[in-house]
């Protein structure tokens, strides 16, 4: 198993099954010793001896021979979680046996290139990890957005909630973004965005590009932290998202600025329903998406089962 942080989530929730299970991290073996990291990764995994080996897309610098000799006779699966393939990606995949890509839209994409064994298999919640910070007085706002602002996709919805309330922005890529966003951070790693969830009245979803507007079921990991943290989670709403969450039970759901606006407004106004819905989305988070979930279904060869969209 390729391990780095959300692939750190898989190893605890296969023990939590009772799986013995281990991570090999190549990306952090590759940056300490370069070609010889690959090398290193391998003899740790046969000593290890699995049965089955489960890749991230760094598994991609251990290279596709060295993976199918150390795979011979193992079960080897992939489980993609961004958007588009870094390059070797498509490769690694076809020298696995089974693919499962974390966006419903890929698939069909992905089975045209070649990879039919694609499956849908959304990321989740760890119960281990994904806990509620502490809230925390320079931290209060009404309104938290973590993520990169190289997307002007998200600016006028940001401006906007920024006029209305009080709004604090954090992560990346933000140095050319309008004066009106209010921007007070970079990049949240670790527990600290649990406490930003905790401080925060509302914490917010925006896509970065139009075309996820119709993408279905095209859930961020950014609203799985959430729910998971225990925050009240305001996203973008896409078809087929309510069969993630459902709007006004476990969080809110916009198709516009305007929808955005007035769901701030309805949440800030009503402290103890807002954290009501906290709690609940938090509950069905762990009830039903948490990566034990995830990993039973990967496990068994299924994936996640979602219903088609419907025709309109």
């Amino acid at each position: 198993m390729a391990s780095h942080r959300t692939e750190d989530a898989l190893v605890r929730a296969a023990r939590r099954l009772g799986h013995r299970a281990e991570g090999f991290d190549v990306l952090r073996w590759h940056r300490r010793l370069g070609t010889v990291g690959a090398s290193h990764v391998a003899r740790r995994l046969e000593a290890f001896h699995p049965d089955i080996v489960l890749c991230t897309r760094h598994a991609v610098r251990l290279g596709t021979d060295r993976l199918a000799t150390l795979c011979r006779d193992r079960r080897v699966i992939l489980w993609f979680f961004d958007t588009q393939p870094q390059p070797g990606v498509l490769e690694l995949a076809r020298a696995c046996d089974e693919v499962y890509l974390t966006y419903a839209g890929l698939v069909a994409t992905w089975r045209e290139a070649g990879i039919t064994s694609a499956r849908f298999l959304p990321q989740g919640v760890d119960p281990d990890l994904d806990r509620p910070g502490t809230a925390q007085p320079a931290l209060a706002c009404d309104i938290s957005f973590v993520g990169s602002g190289q997307y002007p996709y998200r600016w006028p919805l940001l401006e906007r909630l920024a006029a209305a309330h009080d709004l604090q922005v954090r992560g990346p890529g933000w140095d050319t973004a309008p004066a009106g966003i209010p921007v007070v951070g970079g990049e949240v790693r670790g527990p600290a965005l649990a406490d930003i969830i905790a401080s925060a009245g509302i914490s917010l979803g925006a896509h970065a590009v139009p075309e996820q507007a119709e993408e279905y079921a095209s859930a961020s990991n950014r609203m799985w932290k959430i729910l998971g943290a225990g925050g009240a989670y305001l996203g973008a709403w896409v078809p087929g998202i309510e069969h993630f969450a459902g709007d006004r039970e476990h969080c809110r759901w916009y198709r516009s600025v305007e929808e955005a606006l007035d769901a701030c407004a309805e949440l800030l106004a009503d402290p103890d329903e807002r954290r009501a819905m906290a709690e609940r989305g938090r509950a069905h988070a762990l009830a039903h998406h948490s990566y034990d979930r995830r990993l039973a279904l990967l496990l068994e060869g299924s994936d996640y089962p979602l219903p088609p969209p419907t025709s309109t």
